[in-house]
């Protein structure tokens, strides 16, 4: 597809030109006629189409005028039918309940700009007002730690929490235009909820795992007892069976919220 204006760097911009990635996408999110789609940044509307043809109901946030104007002379019908709805907003001040959204009952299908990947998958993921699934279109090498990766980062932890994370496919540089630096992936989450706080805050869950991560090269139990008393410390892990030489990176999901759970016990409480 050609270019029809000039993209911006300021904000990050790479249109898709060619319709194998929205397909892709849109398998990944399993899109059927009647679901309710966020689009984060549609640009020329390729990613769009594929929702739209599929019989998705699209929220459009844009922060282009431009790329509204494009959207709106290539999809008058599906405007008109209320099908597309569009938002010139700026992603940065995302609040999803500000377009109607109702919890779980909706999805998130975008191809994001690099910049704003860590911030919109916690704005989305921790808000009230959750999708039940998501599809990113990022950078290659952030989607590998989030679910590729054995060791364990800030990153795959935040987003394991919520839900289930997969990497669907490598996208060369070549899908795009212009091309970025460097190659991107389409990862999903699904099964997003809130239940693993069923026990503790999350307040305390992301207290806790960044007080782990603090000092990498750090062994967990020095960094947690920044905070925590290390003797204490020192019982809890005997009790879940970690090494005292443990580093954060080497602990699931599971074993840090059973870790979690035990300090809300042992010291909030």
């Amino acid at each position: 597809m050609k270019e029809k204006f000039e993209h911006k760097k300021s904000l990050g911009q790479h249109f898709l030109n060619s319709d194998y990635v929205p397909k892709k996408m849109c398998d990944a999110a399993a899109i059927e006629a009647g679901d309710i789609v966020l689009e984060i940044g549609p640009g020329t509307g390729v990613l769009t189409r594929e929702i739209l043809l599929r019989g998705g109901r699209v929220i459009a946030i844009e922060a282009d005028a431009r790329a509204i104007a494009e959207l709106q002379t290539t999809f008058p019908k599906e405007i008109s039918n209320h099908q597309l709805v569009i938002h010139h907003h700026d992603a940065r001040t995302l609040d999803l309940e500000e377009f109607g959204l109702k919890q779980g009952s909706f999805k998130v299908v975008s191809n994001i700009p690099y910049y704003l990947s860590g911030f919109l998958f916690r704005t989305i993921l921790e808000s009230n007002c959750q999708p039940n699934t998501l599809v990113f279109l990022i950078q290659k090498e952030v989607a590998e730690r989030i679910a590729r990766d054995e060791k364990e980062s800030l990153l795959s932890l935040s987003i394991e929490v919520f839900g289930e994370p997969s990497y669907i496919c490598t996208v060369k540089k070549g899908h795009f235009t212009p091309p970025p630096k460097i190659d991107s992936a389409i990862v999903a989450i699904n099964n997003i909820s809130r239940d693993k706080f069923n026990d503790f805050s999350s307040e305390l869950f992301f207290k806790v795992i960044h007080l782990g991560f603090a000092q990498k090269r750090k062994q967990l139990i020095g960094n947690l007892s920044s905070e925590f008393d290390r003797e204490e410390l020192k019982h809890i892990f005997t009790e879940l069976g970690l090494p005292l030489d443990i580093r954060a990176e080497d602990i699931k999901l599971n074993t840090w919220l059973n870790l979690i759970n035990i300090i809300n016990h042992r010291f909030i409480h």
